[in-house]
This record gives structure tokens, sequence and C-alpha cells, in this order.
């Protein structure tokens, strides 16, 4: 039997500096943390098999989706459609953009975290089928 997963999901958000945490893996969707130095950015990629959910909560920034442009803040919500180009960007000189982000399906390996973009670059892990439980 599945327990789920239960947490203070905002207050994980703010705290998170890693650009990437993956909380937990389900058989259909995946949840993770990520967080963007300042003028940084995701960079621009394609999931062909993954819708992606994203919640912003701390920062300014922009998403584009396809060529269209997004303004993103706390409180914004972006949902990019498997097969879509996207980008997520750091607008601030100062403050980190924090956000969660569901996969739906698992995009990562359950449990990974990385520190820093460049750290997730070079130790790029898809996700090999195994669930949080």
């Amino acid at each position: 039997m599945a327990k789920g997963f239960c947490s203070n999901i905002e207050k994980d958000t703010l705290e998170n500096e890693n650009f990437r945490k993956v909380l937990y893996t389900g058989k259909h969707s995946q949840l993770v943390l990520m967080s963007l130095a300042p003028n940084e950015e995701i960079g621009m990629e394609v999931h062909k098999d993954n819708d992606q959910f994203f919640r912003f909560e701390k920062g300014q920034g922009k998403c584009i989706i396809d060529g269209n442009e997004y303004e993103v803040k706390d409180g914004a919500a972006i949902v990019v459609p498997a097969g879509s180009q996207h980008n997520v960007i750091n607008i601030s000189n100062s403050e980190r953009l924090n956000m969660y982000t569901i996969y739906s399906p698992a995009h990562h390996k359950d449990g990974i975290a990385r520190a820093t973009k460049a750290e997730a670059e070079a130790n790029e892990v898809e996700f090999d089928g195994r669930l949080s439980e």
C-alpha cells in the first residue's frame, strides 16, 4: 500500500537552493523543486513525452513556450505541453527564482539533488523506472 507524499510545498520551495531536487516519483508524475540563481536559466529544452507544470513561489522571471513569452512571479503557474520547446529564465540580478514542477510522467531519476545547473548537466540521469515507493 502506498503512503504518498505530504509536505509544506511552499516552505520547501522557498527554502530550496538546489538547481534541481526530486522530492517524489509516482507511477504517472514526479514532483521536483527547482531554484535558479540570479540571471540563470534552465536552457531551451523539449520533453517529447512529458507535460510539465510549474508553480513559482519566489522571484521574477519569464517562461518561453514555443516562442510565447510569459512573465512569472510568486503565484504564477505555467503548463508546458509535451513536445513544446521551452525555457525558464530568472530576470533578477539579485534574487533567486524558486519554483516546483510536476512532470507527467516522471522525467528524472528518483531522489537526485543537483546543487547547480552545471552539476545537473554533467550528471544528467534520466528516469530509470524506479518510484519513490
